[in-house]
């Protein structure tokens, strides 16, 4: 058999893998295989994207994962290379997105000695990935990368890490490459079990859902759609949950939770007899927040076993295929399902309610834009084709609680985790995907600048995103909370930067949003635009404080 290097063996692994994109800085220690990737001729190879720090290259990474449902990849260098993954692959991790990392190492014989950009790679990545390993013969490096691949994929979906030292990326190989393993089917819960589903659905006064991470895969939200047709429940979403119920089903839709408990779905949580989650994860919004208290049962339909705690021990759990399940679940329903008239008659009140939550006032303030203007204004240019990514601050709250989104992940938040810096790389990667979209990526002034500048890679790859900044002076999601306890706030504040200087240093055109230029008309500008286009916008965030007041009237009924 002809031999190859350990680096084109791994190229061909992800070819055969079908690979798309790889995102990364190079060193020393993996540079083997950075040239592959850069010379290979097979037109079938994965696309390098070089970007400006690693964290950003692992935040793409997952969010084409998160996006697609394949592993993206993330390959650095050794030493700071591979400890600057971290936050990225806990990220992914924690929030259900399949990545898979490749990290350079020190050459063998060098791992137990105190050496250049030696540490160790394997137990650091460890807690934070699904999978780690570091490899030891050149000849296991596709075995290894199939193995990293199927546990990336595998339910709950996450981050993998390859550590390959230097002289086995550079060595031979002689056994053949890998084939592309099959996804692994799951099957549906038991009949039993479905019929008990069903007759508690049909015996509850009020059966709520809370849809989660899990439920926004394609399928699955397909599967509940065509469920909610038959059987229209009402519906809360969590943050990643965003979007699985379209424009025809939004009779149904009563918000979405996370954070503090004070939403309207917080409220039919707790007033329901009957708690239905599908592919709920309690990283995005844990029970003690929304099931504390209340006295109904609880039905939990996933992919994965729920983790169970004092707050959350369901009376009836179904593990499997979710699509599968709600399919075969709406055939035991043989004629359309209604609520009581009474149950449907306090629906339509509360949704009414509901939406006029999504008004801004009518009065301005000289500080900066409400944010409800903000969500308002942007929804009014935004498609149900359009992804939108958000990064963390008050914003993030204001985003998740008023804008709307009818398709499944193409609103972006980070909630398990609530990382700054994500929105910006997930943009990018949300263009590598769809170039002929236009992706809107949400930020805060603070959060901003943990990744901008990736802002050079969007230029680059000429990305089609508009790029909002939020824009106040503070971390604002910091500091409302800081005063809500403390009564004052503190190390919360920053220094201004002129973001439209700072667009067009990399050569992306930059907005401002002042009494000259009204939000309208820059959004307008903007939206035209080919190309990273950034806009900062003054925002008034006195209003926050509200975001964490207990608003919840105590009945439903």
């Amino acid at each position: 058999m002809t031999t190859k290097s350990g680096a084109q063996a791994l190229v061909e692994t992800m070819i055969k893998y079908q690979i798309k994109y790889v995102f990364g800085i190079p060193g020393a220690k993996i540079d083997r295989l950075f040239e592959e990737l850069e010379h290979n001729p097979n037109p079938d190879k994965p696309q390098l994207i070089i970007t400006r720090h690693e964290q950003n290259a692992a935040f793409m990474a997952a969010a084409i994962g998160r996006l697609s449902g394949q592993p993206g990849v993330v390959l650095v260098t050794s030493g700071p290379g591979v400890a600057n993954l971290t936050t990225g692959l806990v990220t992914a991790t924690a929030e259900g997105d399949p990545l898979i990392a490749i990290g350079g190492q020190v050459q063998r014989d060098d791992l137990a000695r105190l050496t250049h950009q030696s540490i160790p790679n394997q137990e650091i990545l460890q807690p934070v990935t699904k999978y780690s390993v570091e490899v030891q013969d050149p000849n296991n490096l596709s075995e290894a990368f199939a193995n990293a691949y199927q546990a990336a994929v595998d339910a709950k979906s996450g981050a993998v890490f390859m550590s390959i030292p230097q002289d086995v990326i550079n060595a031979d190989v002689d056994r053949s490459i890998m084939q592309k393993n099959p996804p692994m089917a799951q099957g549906i819960p038991a009949k039993a079990q479905l019929a008990d589903f069903a007759e508690q659905i049909k015996q509850a006064q009020l059966p709520v859902i809370l849809a989660g991470m899990r439920a926004s895969e394609q399928g699955a939200t397909q599967a509940l759609r065509d469920f909610l047709q038959k059987v229209p429940l009402p519906v809360v979403e969590t943050f990643q949950g965003a979007g699985i119920i379209s424009r025809d089903l939004e009779q149904l839709f009563f918000g979405r939770v996370g954070l503090f408990h004070n939403q309207t779905g917080d409220m039919l949580l707790k007033q329901a007899d009957l708690v239905i989650t599908i592919g709920y994860d309690p990283i995005e919004y844990e029970a003690r927040n929304w099931n504390q208290s209340r006295t109904g049962k609880i039905i939990n339909l996933d992919s994965v076993a729920p983790e169970l705690t004092q707050e959350y021990q369901p009376e009836l759990v179904l593990q499997g295929n979710l699509a599968d399940t709600l399919a075969a679940l709406a055939e035991l329903f043989p004629e359309k399902y209604q609520l009581s008239a009474a149950t449907q008659q306090k629906l339509q009140a509360l949704k009414v309610e509901f939406d006029q939550k999504n008004i801004p006032p009518a009065k301005s303030s000289a500080a900066g834009l409400h944010p409800l203007e903000i969500v308002q204004k942007l929804q009014q240019h935004v498609d149900d084709q359009m992804i939108v990514t958000v990064d963390v601050g008050s914003h993030y709250i204001w985003m998740a609680r008023h804008f709307r989104s009818y398709q499944p992940r193409h609103l972006l938040f980070s909630n398990g985790m609530q990382t700054l810096g994500v929105a910006l790389p997930w943009a990018i990667a949300a263009s590598l995907l769809y170039p002929h979209k236009k992706i809107v990526s949400v930020a805060g002034d603070g959060g901003f600048l943990f990744s901008g500048q990736e802002l050079e890679t969007a230029v680059r790859l000429q990305a089609n995103i508009v790029q909002l900044i939020w824009v106040d002076g503070y971390y604002d999601m910091v500091r409302f909370q800081e005063q809500t306890k403390y009564g004052q706030d503190a190390g919360v504040k920053f220094g201004p930067v002129d973001f439209v200087k700072y667009a067009q240093s990399f050569g992306a055109v930059g907005l401002q949003v002042d009494a000259q230029h009204d939000l309208q008309a820059v959004l307008d500008q903007a939206f035209a635009q080919t190309g990273p286009v950034v806009v900062a916008i003054p925002v008034d965030y006195s209003h926050n404080q509200e975001l964490s007041r207990d608003l919840l009237r105590d009945q439903f009924y």
